[in-house]
């Protein structure tokens, strides 16, 4: 069954200073296509979450979602609620990240300058995708590796790194203890697009984890654990253990062969993660990415 897009966007509150609009992970319901496409198979299905730090009149709004209905819904809300400066910051240049940039293209949009690289390089794929994202939309504002922000008395910390995509910026709010992760941890595991950097994407892990919050918000996670405040520090741990077995692979080549319950039991008893059946295929794709790295 298709529905329209966006019809099915829950706003949530996790925090009094942060809004969360969470859409998907919906059985039996697709969005755009029936046919194969990124936005149901990837996005949708396994939940798609965008955030805003709001404080009186002020907003940063943290990844435009899946597409254009999602974002002109999350710009209406703040625009409801009384606010009238808006940022951005984008996560990375994935579709599902940036696919609703146009509608904020009179505010300024941030981004590491590797991430406005990527959407350089990657613009025909983005705008001939299924479905397009045209224009893309580039930031207006780019910095290197950190720069913090405020958000009226808020201070957001813009922190790049190296986990799931090479252009990774994720959110720290000292003041609070959160940390907004975009696609740096996923539950129930993290989606291989740079299989040659798994190796990096570790290092940046105990990176994270040296970093002072107590609760993460993902931009795909379980919408329960997301309206209750976030996922606790283990979900480092989760994903730590998955991509280090991900890493034998080449040595022990049973384990591609295991369901993800089996493969990922070290991560799922860790209780930093729960599974979700969606992603087995996910795992699917991660293991075939990995093999195929020589």
């Amino acid at each position: 069954m298709t529905v329209e897009l966006a019809s099915s966007l829950q706003i949530l509150r996790p925090y009094s200073n942060i809004l969360a609009f969470y859409d998907g992970r919906i059985a039996g319901l697709r969005m755009f296509s029936p046919e194969p496409n990124w936005l149901d198979d990837g996005a949708f299905t396994l939940g798609c979450c965008s955030f805003a730090v709001v404080e009186g009149d002020e907003a940063l709004v943290y990844d435009t979602h899946m597409s254009i209905p999602h974002a002109r819904l999350i710009r209406r809300t703040l625009e409801a609620q009384g606010v009238t400066r808006m940022r951005v910051v984008l996560s990375h240049w994935h579709p599902d990240h940036i696919a609703g940039n146009a509608v904020f293209a009179d505010c300024e949009i941030i981004a590491n300058t590797l991430t406005a690289a990527a959407m350089v390089d990657n613009r025909e794929r983005l705008e001939n995708d299924t479905p397009p994202i045209k224009p893309v939309i580039m930031p207006t504002t780019t910095f290197e590796t950190e720069i913090t922000l405020r958000v009226g008395g808020t201070v957001v910390e813009l922190r790049h790194l190296d986990i799931h995509s090479h252009d990774e910026t994720v959110l720290l709010l000292p003041q609070s203890g959160v940390l907004l992760a975009g696609d740096t941890l996923e539950d129930t595991v993290t989606y291989v697009t740079q299989p040659k950097r798994l190796a990096i994407h570790l290092q940046d892990l105990a990176r994270m984890e040296s970093w002072a919050f107590t609760r993460i918000l993902p931009n795909h996670g379980s919408v329960a654990m997301i309206e209750a405040g976030g996922y606790e520090r283990n979900f480092i741990v989760a994903t730590r253990l998955y991509i280090q077995k991900l890493l034998r692979l080449a040595a022990e080549p049973a384990l591609a062969e295991l369901s993800l319950a089996d493969f990922a039991a070290d991560s799922l008893a860790s209780g930093g993660v729960s599974y979700f059946d969606a992603y087995e295929q996910v795992h699917r794709h991660n293991v075939e990415a990995v093999l195929a790295v020589r």
